[in-house]
């Protein structure tokens, strides 16, 4: 990985705000630090009433913005423009989608943006708010006419995406990754918790973890709750505007007993191993990575998803290897997937070791932070290999040292 390197990276917020972007920016943030780059982080403060603060997280220096301004969902800041005209970035790492720092960087001036690559990790398209998406779509033009390389997080997202297809030239490639160390190696704790949890539970556990909005497919996990032959408890972790609706689905099929809405928890990590599976049954391409995926391969746990097209949700989890995939919005076949797992302990022993490997191999921090290296030199003029040649060759053929366990 390139050293000395100048890398700032441009978010919307930083933890402890919650959520999946967030936890990613700091994490990849850390690993290129870790390797020896000079990282900064440009933010804005996730509540309000903050003034702008500077702090360094494990090497990396972290401002986060007060906003002064704000419109329409849009924050702006004086002094984020100042930072990054006034920056000696080698390369500007934008985090989209992410319109308040899009119009700051075309506010910063076409000569600053001439001289300073910028790298785009590609995190979603904007899929409901179309009306949004439309009156922003030119500021995102003017401002990707500067943009070097764009970095979807996985091989086929930009298909299913007419602005990617539309910049195919500068696609890159790259998968997300995590700091996995905490959930391949749980502590004794952890493993106590996890213990306390499976002794709590009346059969299987099927957990499910993200923010209780339409896109998440909770209502699906629920109604296949009602199905399975298995039994079990259905363990939802996370809030949102939802929660009155799934509240109100779990009573109409009386599973009172047998859903948990847990909220926020102090640690995910006891949950993932204490699991038979992880179910993801998000139903649109507002979802298209799923990195508590991830998580959950890491502790070993099997994961049920759907094929949301051209996404890559399917792509990180993959069926028959890490997990099973199903239809979108279909109850029936998640609970034929999950009866399975729960019936077949050799199957689920199998898709556990192979969903460890996995995410060892192509989703830990450290490879995504190599990945990005590459594109880096790539842009400078450093090297003229293609960044994503190494994903795809591993892609096309399994490690060997997936299992092959028969179910």
């Amino acid at each position: 990985m390139t050293s000395s390197m100048r890398v700032m990276h441009l978010g919307k917020f930083y933890p402890p705000a919650p959520g999946g972007i967030e936890s990613l920016v700091r994490d990849l943030a850390i690993a290129q630090s870790d390797h020896g780059m000079d990282v900064s982080a440009q933010v804005f403060h996730h509540e309000p009433g903050h003034q702008t603060t500077s702090e360094n997280d494990r090497g990396v220096r972290v401002v986060r913005h007060a906003r002064t301004a704000g419109f329409a969902k849009l924050d702006y800041s004086s002094n984020l423009i100042d930072q990054i005209r006034d920056s000696k970035a080698d390369i500007l790492h934008l985090h989209v989608p992410n319109p308040s720092m899009i119009l700051a960087l075309l506010k910063v001036g076409h000569k600053f943006l001439d001289q300073t690559p910028i790298v785009v990790t590609y995190h979603s398209d904007i899929v409901r708010q179309k009306l949004r998406a439309a009156f922003f779509r030119p500021f995102e033009n003017r401002l990707y006419s500067y943009v070097s390389a764009i970095c979807p997080t996985s091989p086929m997202y930009a298909n299913g995406s007419r602005f990617l297809r539309n910049n195919r030239a500068l696609i890159r490639s790259v998968p997300l990754g995590l700091n996995l160390d905490r959930f391949l190696n749980p502590t004794p704790e952890d493993l106590r918790q996890s213990n306390d949890l499976k002794a709590s539970a009346q059969g299987p556990i099927w957990l499910a973890c993200g923010r209780l909005v339409y896109y998440k497919g909770f209502l699906t996990a629920i109604r296949a709750l009602a199905r399975t032959r298995s039994g079990g408890e259905l363990w939802i972790i996370g809030t949102g505007p939802d929660l009155g609706a799934l509240k109100t689905e779990v009573e109409k099929l009386n599973l009172t007993d047998r859903v948990k809405f847990l909220g926020q928890v102090p640690s995910t990590v006891p949950y993932y191993h204490a699991a038979d599976a992880f179910w993801f049954p998000s139903n649109a391409r507002s979802e298209a990575f799923g990195l508590v995926q991830v998580e959950a391969m890491a502790s070993g746990c099997p994961i049920i998803n759907t094929s949301i097209p051209n996404s890559g949700v399917a792509w990180v989890s993959q069926n028959d290897l890490t997990g099973f995939t199903v239809p979108v919005d279909d109850p029936e076949a998640l609970a034929q997937s999950a009866d399975r797992i729960a019936s077949e302990p050799l199957t689920r022993e199998r898709l556990a070791i192979n969903a460890r490997r996995r995410a060892f191999d192509q989703f830990d921090i450290r490879v995504m932070a190599r990945r990005n290296a590459q594109v880096y030199d790539v842009v400078l003029g450093r090297s003229s290999a293609e960044p994503s040649t190494e994903m795809e060759r591993l892609e096309k053929v399994l490690p060997s040292s997936y299992v092959t366990v028969s179910g």
